[in-house]
């Protein structure tokens, strides 16, 4: 049988008040040497406050610091991305939300999905990025382009 690692777990109870669910969950899940992220909006994960209402670009760099965050928490690191979907709420924050994520992965090269959604789970949330990375032995930087 697989162990797997639950980062940050929580109960939606706890996260959505508002709403009348009961999901136990978590921010990441570490399996078989790969970190599967919960999508990441523009909130603090400490306090659970939305951050950079009404600005997308405030809310994607939020995303992608918790990203970064989480996978150092799970033993893996922003370069080790292999994945991402990133889900927009408008078309026209395709240009701002992939500037902010572009800044954060230079170089990394993940596979990428962009999806336009017509809502978030709140509705003060403009964009969700989800990533999927491995754990790699930082040691073995070897990467072969075709």
């Amino acid at each position: 049988m697989t162990a797997h690692t639950r980062i940050r777990p929580f109960n939606t109870k706890v996260t959505y008040p508002e709403q009348s669910l009961d999901n136990d969950l978590c921010q990441a899940v570490v399996a078989g040497g790969v970190v599967y992220l919960r999508g990441q909006i523009g909130q603090d994960l400490e306090t659970r406050e939305s951050v950079g209402v009404g600005d997308v670009e405030a809310q994607a760099e939020k995303a992608m610091a918790n990203i970064d965050m989480l996978l150092r928490e799970a033993g893996s690191r922003l370069e080790d991305i292999v994945k991402v979907v990133v889900y927009l709420t408008d078309i026209r924050y395709r240009e701002p939300v992939y500037r902010t994520m572009g800044r954060w992965l230079k170089g990394v090269h993940p596979v990428s999905t962009g999806l336009v959604v017509d809502a978030l789970a709140r509705p003060e949330w403009l964009v969700e990025i989800d990533a999927t990375a491995v754990i790699s032995d930082p040691a073995d930087d070897t990467e072969v382009t075709l």
